[in-house]
């Protein structure tokens, strides 16, 4: 009997001093991150049968058990993963906003100061300081156009180095899951299956740090390990196990970086729509959804400013007498070959329409037969063709010499705001003017009268300067003699108001010239004073010329603003949202997993009263033991 006693204080007092260690050591750990509380799983000790029945035998631990809710734990890892995108999307896109939502040194201001400066041309053509004005305020738009480009190159530099961080971060932690497994592999062997509970918490929380860089799916494993598997299942760590991530060139795009995975001696490009979650994630999501757009659609405003103007300034005259070039010099477009093309391979592209260029990237692809020309915004292509010209968008491929496979990027205004500049420096070759002048010979004695006239769109005609004579000869009929195609002609009909081009020079003659009269149409070699065509570039302001002929240039800078505005005050609203989701969601986990100090100091004061009964238990065992030794 004294032995049975023993044998069941004994057993208690073993319970209840594992179930003080435990509580201390939650207690202990009530701050440790990823720390799951334990406690120790009693089960009543098999009862000894006697013929006056059962008699106990005391109790034993059979585990000690973290609690743990698997179900919450993975919940709270895709919202986490989720929430992570989502704050580092808005914190950069918040770069974005501040720039182009900036009301005094902006775009939109300088943009309209320069158009204020035209204006002002336009009412003092042939004053210096005005003309002066105009090219200061031409080159302050210029260098707008410059500093906001290259605080969007900054911003995608910085993705870069991010990136580069991200990849390093998600090694390191792959490296120590892998670590961790297999030490639980070992751990518990050597203890007969019972669970390594600290160490898998430890490894929850890797897991937990490294689903805060990239979206991850864990698989347990039948010998305690968790497979790691990224993006759409790319496994990373595979029992004891790591695969490598690496930052690498883009083969379309050099200057940006994407993620590779290595495997052996080669690195495999893992396709950037399927790295979703986490700080990654926001970082490819923010850059292929909104840093590319906005650097493209600031860059298509600058290159339609440019040619527009430019093609308006050579329609006019200079105060030398000499028609206009080109006012802004036009950025090209920029063609990168990838990285597996033959080195001697090349294609030539233009831009064919202005008015029609989408803020989009293109692909031209070859496939032995025929040759692509393919919109990456949705993958729109044109029918394959073994011909040139091939065009889509206003966008003209006109010669390649490429291999069956091969492809070219094309990003027709990518650069358009970075190599935007003034071509002009002096202020006499602002061409203000109107090349040609009309007149009425004073000796006419009909009504007629004959308008100022327009050159016509480009290309000039090369007889454009050559003075022509319009002479009535009868009623309806009219002569007009000069240097050019056509001329002279004779017995031309006459229509009040209707056009008269001639040596590509357009005018309108209106009432009823008599028999005799005489119009002509000379250089306006002495146009000083003249504005007509400063008048027509000061209207560009306002002319619809981008998105085919739909958008001014303000409206469409106004357009990028409001869609960066709205996506930063989504992205705001939505990443809060996300977060109070994720604590709500930790906040469940805690009540279930985390360390109630209350609790764990009323557990204190229990176990203490098994221990002391427990230890009461054995020294009625020893008295008994004696008693019997005394009187046997």
């Amino acid at each position: 009997m004294g032995n049975s006693i023993l044998d069941v204080g004994f057993s208690g007092l073993l319970t209840s001093q594992n179930q003080l260690l435990t509580t201390s050591h939650n207690i202990s750990n009530a701050n440790t991150p990823g720390f799951n509380r334990q406690k120790v799983l009693l089960t009543t000790n098999t009862a000894q049968s006697t013929g006056s029945g059962f008699i106990g035998r005391g109790v034993s631990a059979t585990t000690v058990q973290r609690v743990y809710n698997q179900f919450l734990v993975g919940q709270s890892l895709q919202i986490q993963t989720q929430s992570q995108a989502l704050d580092n999307n808005y914190t950069e896109i918040k770069q974005l906003d501040n720039m182009f939502a900036e009301t005094t040194s902006g775009l939109s201001p300088t943009l309209q100061n320069f158009f204020t400066a035209i204006q002002d041309v336009a009412t003092n053509s042939s004053v210096i300081p005005s003309r002066q004005s105009m090219l200061s305020n031409a080159e302050a738009l210029v260098s707008r156009f410059h500093s906001m480009d290259q605080r969007i190159t900054q911003i995608r530099d910085g993705i870069n180095t991010q990136i580069t961080s991200a990849v390093t971060e998600i090694n390191s932690l792959a490296g120590q899951i892998s670590q961790i497994n297999q030490q639980i592999i070992w751990a518990e062997g050597a203890a007969s299956g019972q669970p390594a509970n600290d160490m898998l918490d430890q490894r929850d929380e890797l897991i937990n740090q490294l689903n805060k860089i990239i979206n991850t799916d864990t698989v347990r494993q039948s010998d305690g390990t968790v497979n790691v598997y990224v993006g759409t299942g790319q496994a990373l760590v595979v029992g004891a196990q790591t695969l490598t991530l690496q930052a690498i060139k883009s083969p379309d795009v050099p200057e940006q970086l994407t993620i590779g995975l290595m495997n052996g001696s080669s690195t495999i490009r893992l396709p950037e729509n399927q790295i979703s979650g986490g700080t990654l994630g926001g970082l490819l999501a923010f850059r292929n959804d909104t840093l590319d757009k906005a650097q493209n659609t600031l860059g298509r405003i600058a290159i339609n400013l440019a040619q527009s103007f430019n093609e308006q300034h050579q329609l006019g005259m200079d105060l030398n007498g000499d028609m206009g070039k080109d006012f802004f010099a036009l950025p090209a477009p920029k063609i990168i070959s990838a990285l597996s093309n033959n080195v001697a391979s090349n294609i030539t592209t233009q831009i064919t329409d202005y008015s029609a260029l989408t803020t989009s990237d293109y692909q031209f692809s070859y496939d032995g037969t025929n040759y692509t020309l393919t919109r990456l915004s949705d993958n729109t292509s044109t029918t394959p063709s073994s011909t040139f010209p091939i065009t889509l968008d206003g966008v003209t491929v006109t010669t390649a010499s490429m291999l069956p496979s091969e492809r070219f990027r094309i990003q027709p205004t990518v650069n358009g705001a970075k190599d935007i500049a003034v071509n002009i420096t002096d202020t006499t070759k602002i061409a203000a003017a109107a090349p040609n002048r009309t007149s009425a010979a004073l000796t006419n004695t009909g009504t007629g009268t004959i308008s100022a006239g327009s050159v016509n769109p480009l290309p000039l005609d090369a007889n454009l300067l050559q003075p022509l004579t319009i002479t009535f000869t009868a009623s309806g009929l009219f002569d007009v003699t000069g240097i050019g195609t056509g001329l002279p002609a004779t017995n031309q009909a006459y229509n009040a108001g209707t056009d008269i081009s001639f040596n590509g020079f357009t005018f309108q003659i209106n009432g009823n010239p008599a028999a005799g009269d005489v119009f002509t149409v000379i250089p306006n070699s002495s146009g000083v004073a003249d504005n007509r065509n400063i008048l027509k570039l000061g209207a560009l302001q306002s002319a619809n010329t981008i998105q085919n002929g739909t958008a001014t240039y303000q409206s469409a800078y106004g357009q990028l603003v409001s869609e960066i505005g709205n996506k930063t005050r989504e992205l705001e609203v939505t990443s809060k949202a996300q977060a109070n989701l994720l604590t709500q969601t930790q906040n469940s986990i805690q009540s279930v997993s985390g360390v109630n100090l209350d609790e764990e100091a009323a557990n204190l004061l229990r176990f203490q009263q098994v221990y002391q009964a427990s230890s009461k238990v054995i020294e009625l065992s020893k008295t008994l033991f004696d008693s019997i030794l005394q009187f046997g």
